[in-house]
């Protein structure tokens, strides 16, 4: 393996940092085979023109340092070179998974477009060519009467093509597409100047409803544009358990609809990656017994929009039960593969020849970030002192799955 100084030591930072990045699966690459055979059939499936059932996603879970987040990269970079559009969604306090405007709106700012540096949805929007079947494909799609879609994204996929000449408009256009508001106002004007008034019934719709039609959207605009489709990752899904119960719920639907797939839109060209802790169904199904209390509390309102989301939180639930892929912990196998590529990872950094170290002691409770962190730790320190001999200690991280009120957010009603 030749290895330059740069990205070799652009991976070990990486590394270091407990935050994988390109060069860092470059120089590892994976060894979760199951989770990798998984998603190649979901991106197959994503391509394939014959499906009639929702492409659906993957759920992984591993505990804190298992290397969730290193093999979601290693899925990025396959889905890239796929030629897949690929968005890396961070859950945090700012994007909560029960609310799909938020996850629209940074799915829209991380995503990555192949071979593209760019704004993703601006190389999108640029990237389309009216005269092309795929093109075609999605005009006749937005336009059908099937379409699960209100009739604004019709109407501003014509207004776009018309209004190519003012790129002012044609902006706001892509904005709105990517989220942003577009006053209806403005948009029956740029209509009726188009000879089109009263061609588009435009009502008013749910700015939750409008976000995730915008992903079935966005995942055709990206096909047009000469693409495969759109990857979502979704990563530190656990932190829902910390949300409250309503919120909650609305997660573990939003959890059924990204692994199972858009049951309303069986074509979208879009599959998703979720990743959680592996203890969180102890922790917080059973521990705090949503499994049970949520959809109890939720029939009790007796309304048809409860009856919905309970039947759709008790579906997520029982995905993150069930259809859990777990990230594999090490083999001795597997460790010694990944020791002999961080070696020569370190001597290509630093132009030296590491010495043999002995880092952890092998044992099962282990996680790989922490073996990964004791070997660069002490080539780092018998670099620079090459008698010492350091003596490396772990310790558990515990997660906290307490209800936390920052997380709350505006208040919501069901």
């Amino acid at each position: 393996m030749t290895l330059d100084r740069l990205p070799a030591r652009r991976a070990l930072e990486a590394l270091r940092a407990g935050v994988p990045n390109h060069d860092a699966v470059a120089a590892l690459g994976s060894l979760q085979t199951a989770i990798g055979d998984r998603f190649s059939e979901l991106l197959a499936a994503a391509v394939s023109p014959s499906r009639t059932e929702p492409v659906g996603g993957l759920l992984i879970g591993g505990g804190f340092g298992s290397g969730k987040s290193h093999v979601l990269q290693h899925l990025a970079e396959r889905a890239l070179s796929a030629g897949f559009v690929v968005s890396k969604v961070v859950i945090s306090k700012e994007t909560g998974l029960h609310d799909p405007v938020k996850v629209l709106r940074a799915a829209v700012e991380e995503a990555q477009v192949p071979g593209r540096l760019g704004s993703a949805i601006d190389e999108i929007a640029s990237g389309l060519r009216t005269g092309s079947p795929e093109y075609a494909g999605l005009y006749r799609w937005v336009h059908s009467d099937g379409a699960p879609i209100d009739s604004r994204f019709a109407a501003t996929l014509f207004v776009h093509e018309y209004a190519r000449g003012d790129a002012e408009f044609a902006d706001r256009i892509v904005r709105f597409w990517a989220g942003d508001p577009l006053p209806l106002a403005d948009l029956r004007r740029r209509l009726k100047e188009a000879g089109a008034a009263g061609t588009y019934k435009l009502g008013s719709v749910k700015e939750r409803d409008l976000a995730i039609q915008r992903f079935r959207f966005i995942s055709r605009l990206i096909t047009a544009a000469g693409f495969a489709g759109w990857v979502i990752l979704l990563d530190e899904v656990e932190l829902i358990g910390r949300y409250s119960f309503l919120q909650r719920a609305k997660s573990y639907a939003e959890v059924n609809r990204w692994v199972r797939g858009d049951r309303e839109d069986p074509g979208a060209p879009l599959t998703a990656v979720l990743a959680t802790v592996e203890d969180f169904e102890a922790q917080v199904l059973v521990g705090k017994n949503d499994v049970e209390l949520i959809p109890s509390r939720l029939r009790l309102k007796a309304t048809a929009e409860a009856e919905l989301l309970a039947g759709a939180a008790e579906a997520g639930m029982r995905v993150i039960e069930r259809q859990q892929l777990p990230v594999q912990p090490p083999d001795r196998d597997a460790l010694d593969r990944t020791y002999s590529a961080l070696k020569a990872l370190h001597g290509a950094a630093y132009d030296w020849e590491p010495p043999d170290v002995e880092g952890l002691e092998r044992l099962p409770s282990n996680r790989m970030r922490q073996y990964v962190r004791a070997w660069i730790n002490e080539w780092d320190l018998r670099r620079l002192d090459p008698t010492y001999r350091p003596s490396t200690t772990t310790s558990e991280i515990h997660l906290d799955y307490s209800e936390a009120a920052e997380l709350e957010g505006e208040a919501e009603s069901n």
